[in-house]
């Protein structure tokens, strides 16, 4: 990793009508517009979406960074983010992001927390839960962010019943 800061650079350039197109550095551009909700076409990317396609990049790169640097197996994460465009203050803003993660954990993995449950013992399990949980967020101002994450294995089992285990 190079050392801090880290300065990230955006370009977007577009006339009075059409699509913005978006770039940075040896990236590819992107061509956006508004969303459906503000009359735009609604198949293009639009900086709503965007902004939750970054959130949800970025919940499964960190998870990946520390996932790995922790030596915790898993298989996959799929993650989808809503993100509430509304009214707050007499300002239009995002007032929520809700992360839903589900991550699957090899068969192996799953087995040893079976055996763990059924043993009535306990898993070292407190670096994986605050791993896919990440910062607490709930009470940030002015945006909440909420993650409601879940493990899979073999069978689909709820992050707080596995965490608990």
């Amino acid at each position: 990793m190079h050392p801090y800061p880290h300065l990230y650079a955006v370009n977007a350039r577009g006339g009075p009508t059409g699509s913005i197109a978006v770039t940075s550095p040896r990236l590819p551009e992107i061509a956006t517009a508004p969303p459906a909700e503000f009359d735009g076409p609604g198949d293009v990317w639009s900086p709503e979406t965007l902004l939750c396609a970054a959130i949800a990049d970025c919940f499964i790169l960190t998870f990946r960074a520390l996932a790995g640097a922790s030596k915790i197996e898993w298989a996959d994460l799929t993650c989808r983010v809503e993100g509430v465009l509304d009214r707050a203050d007499g300002v239009l803003q995002f007032t929520r992001f809700t992360t839903h993660a589900t991550l699957a954990v090899p068969a192996t993995v799953d087995a040893s927390l079976s055996s763990a449950r059924r043993a009535g013992g306990t898993l070292d399990t407190n670096r994986l839960a605050m791993i896919i949980a990440g910062p607490s967020h709930a009470n940030s101002d002015p945006t909440a962010i909420k993650m409601p994450p879940t493990v899979s294995g073999r069978s689909r089992t709820s992050l707080t019943a596995w965490i608990t285990a």
